[in-house]
């Protein structure tokens, strides 16, 4: 049996194939991991996180019991403590299903061989980013005007503004950091995809035009991907770098 993706000749047992790792059509992939669901929203996979592990969910424990002199902070640790929460956007774990494929409406299109596969993009957290600098730039005016006028109250609210808005903004950076690297991942997928289909080299300009880079963007992007192993540079005789892939280039020799 044969990769429907690259060529690529499989073993019985199987389910991935080696060379550019698509699930082969037909066989079930087995889940290893017991207990692992899905984010709705960002689309995490792996385990719920206890619900005050979240720094924005500690700034408001800590707000509720500065104001209500404990009691509020009581009731709400009592209410939320074995709650578990998504670790990358916060949503409740109650609202997490098991992993299948992603929901989120923001993808990337790649054409493979005439076809197209929709790979989905995680959000880039950006609201969350907006809105705890925000926060943050509230809380040090407040800080500042407490500091000022002498009064208390103004410092301990805007420490509490601050601590809820580094956590916003840590929690939409993390997630931007998780969008860049799925954008990533995606060029890559599609450069080998296409390494495939050219066997096995390429330069900066078919990248480009392929993927709709520029040459810049695309000599950076092949040039992240160039480890001297599997993918690895060299420059022809008439001066042109292009990039070898060496276990398409010499799929041939490796089949038995």
């Amino acid at each position: 049996m044969q990769c429907n993706t690259c060529g690529e000749v499989l073993r019985d047992a199987e389910d991935r194939c080696p060379t550019c790792g698509a699930v082969v059509a037909g066989r079930p992939v087995a889940v290893t991991f017991r207990g692992v669901r899905q984010c709705p929203r960002c689309g995490y996979r792996g385990e719920g996180v206890p619900y005050f592990r979240k720094a924005a969910h500690l700034g408001l424990l800590a707000g509720l019991s500065l104001f209500t002199y404990g009691v509020g902070g009581v009731i709400y640790y009592a209410a939320r403590r074995k709650h578990e929460v998504c670790p990358g956007c916060g949503l409740g774990w109650e609202h997490a299903k098991e992993p299948g494929p992603p929901q989120e409406s923001t993808t990337l299109v790649a054409a493979a061989g005439g076809s197209r596969r929709r790979i989905s993009l995680p959000p880039s957290g950006g609201g969350r980013r907006v809105f705890g600098a925000i926060l943050a730039g509230l809380a040090t005016l407040m800080i500042t005007l407490g500091l000022v006028g002498g009064a208390f109250e103004p410092v301990i609210l805007g420490s509490v503004f601050g601590m809820v808005g580094s956590g916003l903004f840590l929690g939409g950076w993390r997630a931007l950091q998780r969008r860049r690297q799925a954008v990533l991942q995606s060029l890559h997928q599609r450069v080998l995809l296409m390494a495939t289909e050219r066997r096995g080299v390429l330069t900066v300009t078919d990248v480009a035009a392929a993927l709709d880079l520029s040459l810049p963007a695309a000599e950076k992007l092949l040039i992240g991907m160039d480890d001297g192993f599997r993918v690895r540079s060299d420059v022809t005789e008439d001066g042109i770098i292009v990039y070898e892939f060496p276990e398409v280039l010499h799929r041939g020799k490796l089949r038995p």
